[in-house]
């Protein structure tokens, strides 16, 4: 089972229960899909007297919690238990692109070539430090992050999630075109 469990998913099993969730969702009370909002449902319970923006019922989306929760563990299985022992699978393109770029070591879940602790520099920095700050800021300013608009706010026909996620598909194709070999270069 666990020699199963360690190989990865089609498309096929694993895209169709990731739609079979957001009917449920709908079905069991319109509860809104989402990873963003939970670090806020967190300080909520345990900062409530900071600022008036914690200041509400945050037990409501306790199943997001447990959700949140549920990745977390499902992570750290999957990277210990279940871990995978073929290397990741990337296209011989991307390899090659990346190569340009200085990367080399193609082995783990990211490029030790730039996220081994003896290889940080500044470019490793900017992309960390700099990269938390701009999704933070994004997923704020967006009302919510990718999985939240791009799955559950276009399957409801949300107008803001269309525009968000065409935000974050613009967003993405300027970091990796124009931005990371700027920083990598």
């Amino acid at each position: 089972m666990i020699e199963f469990l360690s190989q990865p998913w089609p498309w096929y099993v694993a895209g169709p229960l990731i739609g079979l969730l957001i009917p449920l969702l709908l079905i069991v009370g319109n509860k809104p899909f989402g990873v963003s909002s939970t670090l806020r449902d967190i300080c909520a319970a345990t900062l409530p007297k900071v600022t008036d923006y914690f200041k509400y019922n945050w037990k409501e989306k306790t199943w997001n919690l447990l959700f949140v929760t549920g990745i977390a563990l499902g992570g750290l299985l999957g990277s210990t238990v279940f871990k995978n022992p073929e290397p990741i699978a990337i296209s011989t393109e991307t390899k090659s692109d990346l190569n340009q770029l200085g990367i080399q070591n193609f082995e783990g879940y990211v490029p030790s070539d730039l996220f081994a602790w003896e290889n940080i520099g500044f470019s490793s920095l900017v992309l960390l430090i700099g990269g938390g700050l701009l999704i933070g800021f994004g997923t704020r300013y967006a009302d919510g992050c990718t999985s939240g608009h791009s799955i559950f706010g276009l399957s409801i026909l949300n107008w803001v999630s269309l525009v968000a996620t065409i935000g974050f598909f613009i967003g993405g194709l300027l970091a990796s075109w124009i931005i990371l070999p700027l920083i990598l270069g």
